[in-house]
C-alpha cells in the first residue's frame, strides 16, 4: 500500500499532540516532517512541544520552527487552555533532538520540491506559515495534493461568536490558503464539537497500558478539566478531525461549500463564511465537514496508542 506523503503544521497544543500522535502510528501515512507556528502558545514553546512529543513517542522525525507572529496581527495565545507550557498536565521529557536550521517554509519547499508523489498539507494551528509558503513559492502549489485543516466554524466560533481561534489568530493568512484553490477538507467546529471524548473513554484509552496510551490519556485529562469549567462533561477532540479523515473519511458527513474568510468585519473578522444556500453563486471550495462516527472516531485513537506497545 502506498503511504500518502504528509507534513504536519501545527501549534502543540493537547489536541494536536494526539493528532501527532494519531498521524505517526498510521501505516496509511509517511509523516515527512513537523512545522510549528506560534499559536496556542508561544513558538518556542510549540515547537519544543513538538520536539518532546516525537522523542517520548520514539519517532525520528524532523521539526522545523515557523512564524511566531501572525502576517499582519499581534500573537493570541491559549494558555487557559493549555497551560503555561501549551501542554501541561503530563510529564513529558525534554528531547535531545533540536529544530532544523531552516525555517518551516524553507522544509515545506524542500519536501515538496524534491517529493515523487505530490504532498498533503495537514495543518492544525493558525495558517501562517502555510500562507507565507504558498506567497514565497506559488510555482510549488500544484504539488500540494490537498489541505485538511482544523480551523474555522460553520455555526459560530468559540474565541469569539464569529470566530474559531486558529482561523481568528491570522484571517489574512487563511483567506490565502482558502483562495488558493488547493483541495481543502475543513474540520471546524461544525464536527469537532461532535468528536467528543468523555470520561469513560479516557479511562479506556488509559487502560489499554503503555507509555503512549497513558500520556494521551493524562493529557485528555488536563484538557478536559477546562472544557469542564466551561459546564461540558466532555472535550472535544479538535485536532485529530484532521488526521481522522485521512485515515477513516467514510467515518465523517461533509458537503462541499464556498467558504470565505471575514479579514474586516467589526464583529465577524475571522469568521469562516460558508454558503450552505448557494446564495452567493461563488463556486464550492471546501470540503467542509459536519458529522462523525464518534465511537468509531475514539477506536482510531485507541487502535494508535495500542501501535506503540
Amino acid at each position: 500500500m502506498n503511504k500518502k506523503s504528509i507534513i504536519i503544521d501545527c501549534d502543540p497544543g493537547h489536541d494536536d499532540a494526539i493528532g501527532i500522535i494519531l498521524a505517526c502510528a498510521s501505516d496509511m501515512l509517511d509523516v515527512k516532517g513537523i512545522t510549528t507556528v506560534g499559536g496556542n502558545q508561544t513558538i518556542a514553546k510549540t515547537t519544543n512541544n513538538a520536539l518532546r512529543v516525537l522523542n517520548y513517542i520514539g519517532k525520528n522525525i524532523p521539526v522545523a520552527m515557523g512564524a511566531d507572529t501572525p502576517m499582519s496581527r499581534p500573537i493570541i495565545i491559549a494558555p487557559s487552555v493549555h497551560g503555561d507550557s501549551g501542554l501541561d498536565g503530563p510529564t513529558i521529557p525534554q528531547s535531545p533532538q533540536k529544530a532544523l536550521d531552516i525555517s518551516a517554509v524553507q522544509f515545506m519547499a524542500k519536501v515538496v520540491e524534491g517529493s515523487e508523489e505530490k504532498i498533503t498539507l495537514v495543518a492544525t494551528g493558525p495558517l501562517t506559515n502555510v500562507a507565507i509558503f504558498l506567497l514565497a513559492y506559488p510555482h510549488l502549489k500544484n504539488r500540494i495534493e490537498r489541505i485538511s485543516l482544523m480551523g474555522g466554524s460553520a455555526i459560530g466560533g468559540n474565541w469569539t461568536p464569529a470566530a474559531e481561534f486558529n482561523i481568528l489568530v491570522d484571517p489574512e493568512a487563511a483567506d490565502i490558503v482558502f483562495q488558493s484553490g488547493i483541495p481543502i477538507t475543513m474540520a471546524g467546529l461544525d464536527v469537532t464539537h461532535k468528536a467528543r471524548v468523555y470520561p469513560e473513554d479516557i479511562k479506556k484509552i488509559k487502560n489499554q497500558g503503555g507509555k503512549v496510551a497513558v500520556l494521551v490519556g493524562e493529557l485528555l485529562e488536563f484538557f478536559i478539566k477546562f472544557h469542564n469549567s466551561l459546564g461540558w462533561d466532555f472535550a472535544p477532540l479538535h485536532d485529530p478531525c484532521a488526521v481522522a479523515w485521512l485515515l477513516k473519511p467514510e467515518i465523517f458527513e461533509s458537503k462541499k461549500l464556498n467558504v470565505v474568510i471575514d479579514t474586516h468585519g467589526e464583529y465577524t473578522t475571522g469568521c469562516t463564511v460558508t454558503d450552505f444556500n448557494g446564495v452567493s453563486d461563488r463556486t464550492p471550495n471546501v470540503d467542509v465537514l459536519l458529522n462523525v462516527d464518534r465511537h468509531q472516531f475514539i477506536d482510531l485513537i485507541i487502535d494508535a496508542v495500542n501501535k506503540y506497545q
